[in-house]
């Protein structure tokens, strides 16, 4: 027998509050057409706009940095970061956006830190990532060398690393390096497990940034997605000691 009744649907949360109180996005891949993010300038100004509705007043852009697939160097940032900024004004579009890069901790990273040539950004800050595999034999090394040359280390999205413990990243914290969530994760955009780590990540007052890692449309609606969910309202409000004001 067909039932006659529908099952009423859970009324959608509505968003009442933005990113505003952070600022700056300080992880994102908007400049154009030089990794897996933006395409082109089209592209980047769309995912610029959709970060200025939500709330961003500053951006600050991290293309990848790899060996086997994007080989940028500070010229082609600034080339694709001068791009984007021509045509922001031309359309204009009145923000600021900056740029640093994202390093992958492979085989070149540590010569990088070795010769002062790692991509920094607000007074020597290093955004890098590890393999989603597993944690660099020499991850410990390599953060001190970061800290005692000056960088300001920054782990991405530790959260989508399977293998990192919540420990490992308490300890690494204490040792001078900050971290930084993606606020996608607390979606379910990347799985459960990552939305329940970045939810305890929270808890623990383990996350110094958070930002969009921004590359495309459909991150754009995860980053306003993040705004319905309970714990961005932990990270936004109560007093939570974020770090991404200071980059202003």
């Amino acid at each position: 027998m067909f039932s006659f009744f529908k099952k009423k649907e859970k009324p959608k949360k509505e968003i009442t509050f933005n990113y505003e109180s952070i600022a700056v996005d300080m992880h994102s891949h908007v400049l154009p057409g030089i990794d897996d993010g933006a395409q082109n300038v089209e592209e980047s100004v769309f995912l610029v706009k959709r970060m200025m509705e939500l709330g961003i007043k500053k951006i600050i852009a991290t293309p990848h940095i790899m060996i086997d697939f994007y080989r940028n160097t500070p010229e082609t940032i600034n080339n694709a970061l001068e791009q984007l900024k021509t045509e922001l004004a031309a359309q204009g579009i009145d923000i600021p956006v900056e740029a640093g890069a994202e390093h992958y901790f492979d085989e070149t990273f540590e010569p990088r830190i070795d010769e002062g040539k790692l991509v920094s950004f607000s007074n020597k800050y290093v955004l890098y990532e590890y393999p989603f595999i597993n944690q660099p034999a020499n991850w410990f090394e390599a953060m001190q060398k970061m800290l005692k040359t000056g960088y300001k280390p920054i782990l991405a999205h530790p959260e989508r690393y399977p293998y990192l413990a919540l420990d490992t990243m308490e300890q690494m914290r204490g040792w001078g390096c900050s971290i930084q969530m993606n606020t996608i994760s607390l979606t379910g955009y990347y799985g459960r497990e990552t939305k329940k780590k970045a939810e305890e990540m929270i808890d623990l007052k383990l996350v110094d940034f958070i930002s969009s890692d921004m590359h495309h449309p459909r991150h754009a609606a995860a980053f306003a997605d993040a705004l319905k969910t309970t714990y961005i309202e932990k990270l936004l409000f109560n007093d939570y000691p974020l770090k991404n004001i200071n980059l202003l």
